[in-house]
């Protein structure tokens, strides 16, 4: 960007035009004046400090980002802040309960060993918490796992123990209902 252009903006600042957001995030209205340009990601993590929603590719492409939005899992860096006005966002922060215990998606990472170095794991417990809301007798073989957990990637694991906490987490989710 030019320095002329930059002049009359802080440092950090878009020059953009603000537009006003409200959406509930994990339960709590928030609303905030943002650009038209800043990605949901960036809204989550930088406006609202949440941030155990990661960035990874920021193209959609590794599922770090994924949060559940009106129900349903999506890419947070596929996304404006101003698109998501008026829905409801769930991300990582809001799984485990509020004394800490962990939901059983998450237990489950941590009895199969189902991450390294956790980077991917909000990702991968976003989308596959999103599946087994909406499929409460999934099919558990490992093609069908597999194809639920495509759009997630993880450079550390080789998936093995990634799907046996997706199998671990439909029993202790089945067990709590």
């Amino acid at each position: 960007m030019a320095r002329s252009a930059m002049r009359g903006t802080a440092l950090g600042q878009s020059p953009d035009p603000r537009v006003a957001v409200s959406m509930t995030v994990n339960g709590e209205r928030v609303e905030r004046e943002v650009s038209p340009r800043m990605l949901l990601s960036d809204f989550i993590r930088h406006e609202l400090g949440l941030t155990g929603t990661h960035v990874g590719c920021e193209h959609g492409v590794c599922g770090c980002c994924t949060v559940i939005i009106d129900g349903k899992a999506g890419r947070s860096c596929l996304a404006f802040a101003v698109q998501a006005d008026g829905a409801d966002i769930r991300t990582i922060e809001s799984v485990a309960g509020r004394d800490g215990t962990l939901h059983p998606v998450q237990q489950a990472f941590r009895e199969c060993h189902g991450l390294q170095c956790g980077y991917c794991t909000p990702g991968f417990v976003m989308s596959i918490l999103d599946y087994l809301e909406d499929n409460p007798d999934p099919d558990l073989s490992e093609e069908a796992i597999r194809e639920v957990l495509s759009g997630n990637l993880c450079r550390c694991t080789g998936y093995k123990n990634i799907v046996a906490a997706f199998r671990r987490s439909a029993e202790l989710m089945r067990g709590s209902q």
